[in-house]
């Protein structure tokens, strides 16, 4: 089935939805109560309700945060471990990972849209489960490395395929909005992350981090699996060929909204990165020395993201995703240039509930920035959700890895790299969103 065919469908398919909805509204039928979402075109819903929907969803998005965050704690022990001589080499236990979860997205997009979500997300987590299980056996720093890297593949299927079923049941706002809720529950395990990673080592040893990944990625497989249909309608499933995939790249960099947003999306997930691969050595080792209180300062403003997410999936319905995602740019990079000048003011060292204060507003404001920019990314290509999704998150994880290595490899001692590059990073995504939209910033648009 050609591209063309498979958009002509869509088109048909979103007339007839209209016209359903126009019919519904001169006979009066009963609208969707408030707070609910409308599917995109497709066969009536099967699955959970909305709360049990996000919940599944955001857990698929999780398990890659739990993989990441929990596993700081364990630092200096895997340091003590395998006798390695650089802390700052510590980091790539991170980056290897988000190398492969990257990379692995180019596959499960084209393949989920030839084969169906559910079995490629179910091969996707046993794959993980295989990584978990390899670094719990590590001889070796180098095998723990590569571990690491089969974990990030098997990940990777949940974050393509969680942006692919809810793009498969919902469009434009009502995307984001979802996606934000979704991005709250997520942005959760950040707060409990290495917490949880603390308490396995108070079982004794940091392989006890891996039985925790192992764990969650059992419990997503088995509700997943009992409890999420298919979500991709039949008419909408494509060749698996490299001719229909490369056509259907060629869509996606051809669509400027779509390369623009997603740019942007991979300069502001540098921050993330740049901030996470950095955390235990601000927090711990490197600077401020908290020890058993890290967690504490890393939850604390984890925390501001996820109450963003909130305030954000109920307000962008009425002011939509490029209004608020541009707004929410502009202060972050604004805040980021603050933090810079504090910074500078303090040598690199300020006072710790300065340094977390600043910090937790522009995680704030993050949160107002990212769901929108991968809905809006995502948005013009509803008719190849699932391989747009694979692309687009291969591009944003492995430009998202590459600054946040830049970052993380700078540090020093203080928190100049970190806030150097909130502000550069920041100022730069401005930059692509202003190219994006023509220089037309702050209206919404039809559709956002």
């Amino acid at each position: 089935m050609s591209f063309r065919t498979d958009l002509a469908r869509l088109r048909s398919a979103q007339a007839a939805r209209l016209q359903r909805l126009k019919a519904s509204d001169v006979t009066s039928s009963p609208r969707p109560a408030p707070g609910s979402a409308t599917p995109a075109a497709g066969p009536p819903w099967a699955g959970p309700g909305f709360a049990e929907f996000v919940g599944i969803v955001a857990l698929m998005m999780a398990v890659t945060a739990m993989s990441i965050d929990n596993l700081l704690p364990a630092f200096p022990l895997i340091q003590q471990r395998f006798a390695v001589q650089d802390a700052n080499s510590l980091q790539l236990l991170v980056y290897v990972y988000m190398i492969g979860f990257g990379l692995a997205q180019i596959v499960y997009g084209p393949v989920s849209d030839a084969l169906g979500r559910r079995k490629v997300l179910l091969v996707s987590l046993a794959i993980y489960a295989a990584g978990c299980g390899l670094a719990m056996v590590a001889p070796s720093f180098e095998w723990l490395l590569a571990s690491r890297v089969i974990q990030g593949i098997g990940a990777a299927g949940g974050r393509v395929l969680s942006t692919a079923i809810v793009r498969d049941r919902f469009s434009g706002r009502e995307m984001a909005s979802v996606m934000s809720l979704i991005m709250m529950v997520f942005l959760i395990v950040p707060m409990l992350g290495p917490a949880i990673g603390a308490t396995m080592l108070l079982l004794g040893s940091w392989i006890y981090v891996f039985v925790s990944m192992l764990a969650l990625g059992g419990i997503l497989a088995l509700w997943f699996a009992a409890r999420m249909p298919e979500t991709l309608h039949p008419e909408f499933r494509r060749p698996l060929s490299v001719s229909a995939t490369m056509q259907a790249l060629g869509t996606v960099l051809r669509t400027r909204v779509a390369i623009g947003y997603a740019t942007a999306l991979g300069l502001m997930t540098g921050c993330i990165m740049g901030y996470v691969g950095s955390a235990q050595q601000v927090f711990d080792t490197g600077l401020y020395h908290l020890g058993s209180l890290f967690p504490v300062a890393f939850g604390l403003v984890a925390g501001s993201m996820g109450a963003a997410t909130l305030v954000n999936s109920r307000i962008v319905r009425r002011l939509g995703m490029r209004s608020l995602s541009h707004a929410g740019v502009t202060a972050f990079t604004a805040v980021g240039l603050v933090q810079v000048g504090i910074g500078l003011h303090y040598q690199g060292q300020p006072p710790i509930a300065l340094f977390l204060a600043v910090l937790a507003l522009n995680q704030f404001l993050i949160s107002f920035v990212m769901p929108n920019f991968n809905a809006l990314a995502l948005q013009p290509l509803g008719a190849i959700a699932g391989t747009a999704s694979s692309f687009l998150g291969f591009y944003t994880t492995m430009l998202g890895a590459f600054c946040g290595w830049l970052i993380g490899r700078a540090f020093d001692g203080t928190v100049m790299p970190v806030t150097i590059g909130y502000a550069g990073l920041g100022a730069l995504a401005l930059a692509v969103v202003a190219w994006t939209e023509r220089g037309r910033l702050y209206r919404a648009g039809i559709s956002g």
